[in-house]
C-alpha cells in the first residue's frame, strides 16, 4: 500500500494505492509535520540518509552564519581558508561534539552559540540514533506469495488456493493465515457499501513454516465465494487480502506480511504447477522457479 499527497487547484488530497486500486481522500490533515516520525520510519533508505545529510549541512551552515554575525567569536581561525568555510568546519566539529582544539570560542557570544549548537547536536544525534535503530530492528518477513490465486477442483470440491513460501528457509513458529474477501454490495435502499468476509481456510495454522504452504478455502454453501463466477467477481470489484504472521525462531520476533489480489489476478479453472520432485539421491526437491506458474485445469 502506497500513499502520496497531491493538490488539485487549491485543494489538497491524499492518494492511497491499495493493490491496483487508487483512492483519493479529502479533508484529512496530511501535512508534512503532522506525522514526521511515521514518514521517517517508512521512507526509503536513500531518501532517509539523503534527508539526514541535508539537515546536517543546513544546520551547520545556519550556525556558521550565526558565528559570522559576531565580532571574532572564534580563535585560531585558519588564514588559508575563507572565513565562512572555516566557521562552517568549526560548526561541524561543535555540532558533532568532536572538538579538535584548533579552533575554540573566545568570546561570550561564541560560547553562547557553541552551547546552543552542542545541545542541538546532541539532540540531533539522539534522534538519528533512535530512528536508525528502530529501522534496523524492525522485523521484516520474507514471504513469497504466488502471483495468482487459483480456483480449481480439490478432493471433488471447488477450492480457492493460494501458495506461500518462506524465502529465508528458517523456521516460523505459530504461523497463522487469514484470508478475506472484499467486494461491493448494494442494499435494498440502493446504497453501495464495500463489505468484507473472512474466507475460512482448511488449515489456517502451520506449526513449522519453513518452506512452502498452500492455503485452501473450500467453496461450499457457507462460503462468501459460493456461486461466484469470474464476471460476478469483476462486477463487484472483488479483491482478496491475505495476512500471514508468525514468530521467527532466530530473532524471537513476530513477523507480518500482507498480499492483496485484485480481480485480474485470480485464475479460474486453473491449478498450480507442481514444484516438488525427487533428486537422484532420493531427496525432496522444491523448484521455486515454477512457484508462480499455473496451468489450465483439465476438463
Amino acid at each position: 500500500m502506497a500513499k502520496a499527497n497531491h493538490k488539485t487547484g487549491k485543494r489538497q488530497y491524499h492518494l492511497v494505492t491499495i493493490g491496483p486500486r487508487e483512492v483519493e481522500t479529502h479533508g484529512l490533515g496530511t501535512g508534512f509535520w503532522s506525522d514526521l516520525y511515521h514518514r521517517s520510519m517508512t521512507v526509503y533508505w536513500p531518501v532517509f540518509f539523503g534527508s539526514a545529510a541535508a539537515i546536517f549541512v543546513l544546520l551547520n551552515a545556519f550556525f556558521a552564519f550565526i558565528y559570522w554575525l559576531g565580532d571574532n567569536p572564534i580563535a585560531n581561525v585558519a588564514d588559508n581558508l575563507p572565513l565562512p568555510l572555516s566557521l562552517f568546519y568549526f560548526s561541524i566539529e561543535t555540532l558533532a561534539t568532536v572538538g579538535y582544539g584548533d579552533m575554540h570560542p573566545q568570546t561570550n557570544y561564541g560560547h553562547i552559540v557553541a552551547t546552543v549548537e552542542i545541545f542541538t547536536g546532541m539532540s540531533f544525534l539522539a534522534v538519528m540514533t533512535g530512528l536508525i535503530f528502530a529501522r534496523f530492528s524492525r522485523p521484516r518477513a520474507r514471504f513469497v506469495f504466488a502471483r495468482h490465486p487459483v480456483v480449481t477442483t480439490y478432493q471433488g470440491e471447488p477450492t480457492l488456493m493460494i501458495r506461500v513460501a518462506n524465502a529465508r528457509h528458517d523456521t516460523i513458529s505459530q504461523a497463522t493465515a487469514r484470508l478475506w474477501l472484499f467486494r461491493l454490495e448494494n442494499t435494498k435502499e440502493r446504497e453501495q457499501f464495500r463489505r468484507y468476509y473472512e474466507l475460512k481456510l482448511e488449515r489456517s495454522e502451520h506449526p513449522m513454516f519453513s518452506l512452502s504452504w498452500t492455503l485452501l478455502h473450500v467453496i461450499d454453501k457457507a462460503s462468501a465465494f459460493y456461486g461466484l463466477t469470474a464476471d460476478d467477481f469483476a462486477a463487484s470489484e472483488g479483491a482478496l487480502i491475505l495476512n500471514v504472521s508468525g514468530v521467527d525462531d532466530n530473532s524471537a520476533q513476530r513477523l507480518y506480511a500482507r498480499q492483496i489480489y485484485s480481480r485480474q489476478d485470480i485464475r479460474w479453472q486453473h491449478r498450480y504447477r507442481d514444484i516438488t520432485s525427487l533428486s537422484a539421491k532420493g531427496r525432496l526437491v522444491l523448484d521455486y522457479t515454477k512457484f508462480h506458474e499455473v496451468v489450465a485445469e483439465e476438463t
